[in-house]
This record gives structure tokens, sequence and C-alpha cells, in this order.
């Protein structure tokens, strides 16, 4: 399963980077400080505080982020919905970090943006909720090995050709031209890991 060491490689990276977004701004904070650096006029005193206190929020939210990857890596299961909504957040922000970064840093920071985006949209979709806790075991084998089979209700199992039990009853759309329905349908296998 390549599912496990996606979320883990995922929490690591959001961890070290939340260390580093931290580290970062409280240097830059405290530089400013002790420089009394002013830009546009503003006191340097509220820029090195501002500078700090973006710097530990933008780093507790990446740490939390890391936290919901470490979490799924754990359990092995999907985030629940205010994780996901939390990594889509953290993977639409590296997005925009990386269009920034381009012009700003230069192609390695931007590289580094997507590779970071593309881990958090690959860890979201493996861990596809769409499937379910009962595809996840996938259907039980027929009874000759083969892929599992459902009969639809109502429809007799005598093959594809086989007229289905009827009253004499009218139905709704008697009258009109049927379509017919085949007598089993065989669920197609889940494409996601």
């Amino acid at each position: 399963m390549v599912r496990r060491p996606v979320a883990w490689l995922v929490a690591v990276v959001l961890l070290a980077e939340a260390v580093l977004v931290a580290a970062l701004n409280w240097l830059l904070g405290t530089v400013v400080d002790h420089q009394h650096m002013s830009l546009a006029g503003l006191d340097p005193s509220v820029m090195a505080t501002s500078s700090k206190v973006g710097g530990v929020l933008f780093g507790a939210y990446f740490a939390l982020c890391a936290l919901v990857s470490l979490l799924v890596a754990v359990r092995d299961r999907a985030p629940a919905d205010f994780g996901r909504v939390l990594l889509i957040s953290a993977a639409v922000v590296h997005g925009l970090l990386g269009a920034f970064v381009w012009g700003l840093v230069g192609w390695t920071a931007f590289l580094f943006m997507v590779v970071v985006l593309a881990l958090i949209v690959l860890l979201l979709m493996t861990y596809d909720r769409a499937a379910g806790p009962e595809s996840a075991a996938g259907p039980e084998p027929g009874a000759d090995g083969g892929p599992a089979v459902w009969t639809q209700p109502g429809v007799s199992s005598g093959g594809a050709g086989a007229p289905a039990d009827r009253t004499e009853e009218p139905r709704d759309g008697d009258d009109e031209p049927q379509d017919t329905v085949p007598a089993q349908v065989t669920r197609p296998a889940p494409t996601t890991p």
C-alpha cells in the first residue's frame, strides 16, 4: 500500500515546514526590532511583533495540518470532515505560495511548494471517501471463484433472456416500449488502490 508512507511523509514535511516558517518569521521580527527598520512609516516594534505573531500562527496552522496527516497515517483512514477541509486549505495555501515565490525567491522554492502541494493532493486522493468501508474489503467472489454477481430485485436469475415474474396488473408505463434490463449486474472493481 502506498497510502501510509504518503501520509507519514506529508506529516513530516508539514511539521518541518511549520518549524521553519515559525523560526524564519521570528528571526525576521528580531532583525527588524534590532535594526529599527521601518516600512512606509510603520512602527518597527509593531512590525516585529506582527512578524513574530504571524510566524507562530502559520507555524501552528502547518503543525495542525501535520497532526491531521499523522492521524491519517496512524489510523489508516480518511481524514474526518474538518481534517479534510484543513488539508485542502493547506493545498490551496501551497499553490498560492508557489505562485508568489516563483517571482520573489526563485524556481527552487516554487518546486518545493509544488512538491508539497502534490503530496497533500496525493494523500487526499489515496484516501478517497467515496468508496466507503464496504467496498474497501471488495465483493465476495461468486460460487465459481469469479467476481461477485448481484441480481436486481424483481428479476429472476435464470439468465439475461429469462422473463421476470410479473403479476397481471398493469403498471405505469406498460403501454410504452421498454428497454431490456439485464438479469445480472456485475459490480465494477474499485480503481482506487
